[in-house]
């Protein structure tokens, strides 16, 4: 007897009576009100560290859609936002309109991502993990070469984003809050669409393609859009990536690079939003963490960080709150179990 077909159209779980808590509601306002408030009192380089975990948390959360909700093996994130840096820095350099410098920069890292899509989504497993290794590989000499248009070994520059007069603003604070801004808009528009049908799309993919394939679901089709949308998603990075740094070189393509996302994904938590800006602030803080406390010892102790991780909290530290909670619900089980009933 054939398996019920699922209507992928409905939720993959029944919603709660009466949607979120209140006080849900109540922590998201105030953490909006943090985020706002928060460059206005700190310091010039806590904004610009800040200003960089949104940078990365978006390059993560890329990262996140083709790995952590698809399942796909991506190594060569990094290439798409160090594309999206190297587009802005050139149409900034040519006195291109800072509209068309923005719509390049996420319009050709995704075409690029779409032509590599194409080739790679057939594929599965480490031969997919080799294609995208091949990205970063390959970016980092033809970015030396294309020396007309990279500035060659010695990178590019490409100051555009000062605080207009407008505003009031330090560079810093507006640098922190076109982050905010942008990074912000990336999450609200990935949180709706893994939330939607081609998230549970996805999801199916992910857990079985021939079932996938049995529910009139193309695993091909998915995947091509979700390494797209990763590789959009990557270039929106690289733009930001140019407003706060203003300079990019090949370092910025290397392939260690890619690694790191990848160790920040995982550590933050993969398939999860919350999880990615956690995966930012990784990538951010611990690197200059443990290069204060041993610069030699720097990849050991980040190693040690992600076995740990992934040996204690496979879901990633995103998972904490919801591992907190089943702890406090067994033990509430177990008190009503343990009680004693009157006779």
């Amino acid at each position: 007897m054939s398996a019920p077909a699922h209507d992928l159209t409905a939720p993959l779980t029944a919603p709660k009576p009466g949607g979120r808590p209140w006080w849900h509601y109540v922590i998201a306002a105030a953490l909006v009100v943090v985020l706002v408030a928060a460059p206005l009192v700190l310091q010039v380089e806590v904004n610009q560290q800040l200003a960089r975990v949104g940078v990365f948390a978006v390059a993560v959360l890329g990262l996140n859609v083709i790995m952590g909700y698809t399942g796909q093996v991506s190594l060569g994130q990094i290439f798409f936002v160090g594309f999206g840096a190297y587009v802005t820095a050139y149409g900034v350099n040519n006195d291109w309109p800072l509209v068309l410098t923005i719509i390049a920069a996420i319009a050709l890292p995704a075409v690029a991502g779409l032509i590599v899509a194409f080739a790679a989504a057939r594929l599965g497993g480490l031969a997919i993990a080799m294609v995208t290794i091949a990205l970063p590989v390959i970016g980092v000499p033809l970015a030396k070469r294309l020396s007309d248009l990279t500035g060659g070994s010695q990178g590019t520059s490409a100051r555009f984003s000062s605080a207009p007069d407008w505003s009031g603003l330090a560079n810093d604070q507006w640098h922190y809050y076109v982050v905010l801004v942008t990074a912000g808009i990336c999450f609200v528009l990935v949180a709706n669409l893994t939330r939607g049908k081609f998230g549970r799309a996805l999801a199916i993919v992910k857990e079985n393609e021939n079932v996938a394939k049995s529910m009139g679901i193309s695993p091909y089709r998915y995947k091509v859009m979700a390494f797209t949308i990763a590789a959009m998603i990557g270039g929106v990075a690289g733009f930001l990536y140019m407003v706060v740094i203003q300079y990019t070189s090949p370092e910025t393509l290397a392939f260690h690079h890619s690694i790191n996302l990848l160790a920040s994904m995982v550590v933050g938590g993969a398939a999860s939003i919350f999880g990615s800006l956690l995966g930012g602030a990784y990538y951010v803080f611990v690197p200059s963490i443990t290069n204060e406390i041993a610069p030699t010892l720097t990849a050991l102790i980040q190693g040690i960080i992600l076995l740990a991780v992934l040996i204690v909290l496979p879901g990633g530290l995103a998972s904490v709150p919801h591992r907190i909670r089943r702890w406090f619900r067994a033990r509430r089980s177990t008190r009503r179990a343990d009680a004693p009933t009157d006779s």
